[in-house]
């Protein structure tokens, strides 16, 4: 299944239009079957709209996903805001998240905090979708919940 292809688009309104003086990123939702994508762009620095950021965080979950690609290829850095989304979202999806496509910025600070030891960091979303599905063969074989 590439879900690049097969994911439905849900919701490309900016934080802008939702919320005037917006500093947070675009994050758009796709959905297919119980895999959410969040396509993340733009800058996700400290100060970043946390009402945005919370209303997107329900959205998330009100989608009723069991697991969560986030795709970071458009987001140049990140700071302690996008880290505690990125937290959040991990507890959300009790660790059934992956990170695609980081850029070298935000890879370096995954690796300083150490959350690259505790979430996966694929290259690509067709890398992020195997290990999604090996964590579904794992839940169904009842072998482990997680790798």
């Amino acid at each position: 299944m590439d879900l690049t292809r097969e994911f439905a688009h849900q919701n490309a309104r900016s934080p802008e239009s939702i919320y005037p003086g917006s500093t947070a990123p675009i994050i758009e939702i796709e959905q297919k079957g119980d895999v959410c994508l969040l396509r993340i762009r733009g800058q996700f620095r400290t100060g970043a709209d946390p009402e945005y950021l919370s209303a997107k965080m329900e959205e998330i979950a009100a989608l009723n996903c069991t697991r969560i690609l986030a795709d970071f290829q458009a987001v140049p850095s990140i700071g302690s805001t996008a880290l505690s989304f990125i937290v959040g979202l991990y507890r959300l999806y009790s660790g059934k998240l992956v990170l695609v496509g980081t850029p070298r910025r935000v890879r370096e600070v995954l690796r300083i905090t150490r959350l690259d030891t505790l979430i996966p960091v694929t290259s690509d979303i067709e890398s992020g979708q195997a290990v999604l599905h090996n964590w579904a063969g794992l839940t169904q074989s009842g072998i482990s919940d997680r790798i």
